[in-house]
């Protein structure tokens, strides 16, 4: 595939990385040479500089023979503007825009007639959902969803005194109730990862990712690690784009304090959000921590645009009590270096976002892509289409199909066969409901399933994603 990445930044970078992998044909377009020059050192790609909104920049950058523009600028306008020109100009098929201001992010605005971008990113939002999921989870690592939300997997650390740690992970079963259905489906030890089964023996310090339906998750979670009390009050360093965003999700359910140290941007902040007492002063301050009872607080979040001064403020809030920290950090040598020292979470917001692009680049009908380990491994949801003649997959046994070392099914969501009776919004309604698999050897998949599988090495997507196409002959 031939794609030009417009954007040199840490998600052009991102993306840039995860696909030059995949025998892409990629071009990067940025204004800043250092970085493209940095990008040609470790990358296989090619780089031009210029402006990304010039047509005669594209038209050099190939863009009239490209499959997919990826335009992941700092700038929303230059982003829209490449867009409309790529298919104006270039008829190129595929256009995605990372949009950062939500007055953007209209359907009418970015259709054909308009803008003419065919799927919007926005790291900003991604990364606030990502927040809020780790304080439902606090004791979390991870918590990625798929299938609109009705499963879930969650990567943990495994502690001592844990049920299953020390034991194998088939005696997991022995201890859920009978409803309750769960897989382990990654385990990484001393950054490696293992490639489980019913006899791997879980070990203290192991980072767990388990998979099960949403509602089941938490007694799963008790399986593996002592549980953390709930979270309920939260401090914020930083009141840009993400800490008000994120303040905003929380006011209504948690007792939310935002530090931000310049004066106009925190009355800005405050005046937005009625239910979040904000703070002017530097979150690097130990006074202040100390004063606004940092030892009471569930949950610090650092999510300033400097990396030096979310690190310091999260260590200083560790160190003066608060349960659980987590620090935003744009550099991912940084983030793998503070992860599991005293700080809980080394969040790489870049890594975050690029599951969403990641969703429309793959091939065939993919449903999610989530990035694990910082990129090293994914698990994408995969609708499979098809019958037993034109498809590797429908109709077979998992038990029956091609071994990926390292690749893992994990889950399986199907539609039920009839209607059931539910309750929604307080009255009783006929719904079609679907169901959530953890299959077996011996589980035949299904046209239209949503298949959750697990790559635990990059290499590995590609041909998961060729055991999942459908052969020419099927319409």
């Amino acid at each position: 595939m031939r794609i030009v990445i417009l954007g040199a930044g840490q998600v052009g970078a991102s993306v840039a990385e995860a696909l030059s992998s995949e025998a892409n044909d990629i071009t990067i377009v940025d204004q800043d040479s250092g970085n493209l020059a940095a990008l040609a050192d470790r990358l296989d790609v090619r780089t031009l500089t210029g402006n990304a909104a010039y047509p005669s920049v594209l038209r050099e950058a190939g863009l009239e023979d490209a499959d997919m523009l990826v335009a992941v600028t700092q700038s929303d306008q230059t982003n829209l503007v490449a867009c409309k020109i790529a298919r104006s100009l270039f008829h190129v098929p595929t256009r995605i825009a990372r949009l950062r201001s939500q007055d953007f992010l209209d359907p009418e605005l970015l259709s054909n007639d308009n803008f003419a971008v065919d799927y919007a990113i926005c790291p900003e939002q991604d990364i606030t959902e990502y927040i809020v999921k780790l304080i439902e989870f606090p004791e979390a690592l991870q918590v990625l969803e798929f299938a609109g939300g009705l499963v879930t997997l969650v990567g943990v650390r495994a502690y001592p005194g844990g049920l299953l740690v020390g034991k194998p992970i088939r005696a997991m079963r022995e201890h859920l109730p009978p409803a309750v259905d769960a897989r382990i489906a990654a385990i990484f030890r001393n950054l490696q990862p293992l490639d489980p089964d019913g006899h791997t023996v879980i070990e203290p310090g192991d980072e767990v990712f388990v998979l099960a339906a949403t509602q089941h998750i938490r007694p799963v979670l008790q399986e593996l690690r002592r549980m953390t009390e709930p979270v309920r009050r939260v401090m914020i360093a930083g009141g840009g784009n993400i800490g008000m965003r994120v303040a905003q999700m929380l006011g209504k359910q948690y007792e939310v304090k935002l530090v931000e140290r310049d004066r106009q941007r925190a009355e800005t902040v405050a005046a937005r959000l009625p239910d979040t007492l904000v703070l002017l002063g530097e979150a690097t301050d130990e006074n202040l921590l100390t004063q606004e009872n940092i030892d009471e607080t569930d949950m610090f979040l650092a999510l300033t645009n400097d990396d030096e001064d979310n690190i310091m403020a999260a260590l200083l809030a560790k160190r003066f009590g608060c349960k659980r920290v987590l620090a935003l950090i744009n550099r991912r040598a940084y983030a793998d270096m503070v992860q599991g020292s005293q700080i809980d979470i080394g969040l790489s917001p870049a890594q975050v976002s690029i599951g969403s692009l990641l969703t429309h680049v793959r091939r065939g009908d993919v449903a999610r892509v989530h990035s694990l380990r910082r990129g090293a491994a994914e698990a994408l949801e995969i609708v499979a289409h098809g019958d037993k003649t034109t498809s590797k997959v429908v109709g077979r046994r998992i038990g029956e199909l091609p071994v990926i070392k390292g690749a893992h099914i994990g889950a399986i969501v199907r539609r039920g066969s009839e209607s059931e009776v539910v309750v929604k919004e307080g009255f009783l309604v006929d719904e079609w409901v679907d169901h959530v698999i953890i299959p077996h050897h011996d589980t035949v998949i299904e046209p239209d399933d949503h298949v959750i599988v697990f790559c635990m090495r990059k290499p590995q997507v590609a041909e998961v994603e060729r055991l999942f196409q459908v052969s020419v002959g099927f319409l």
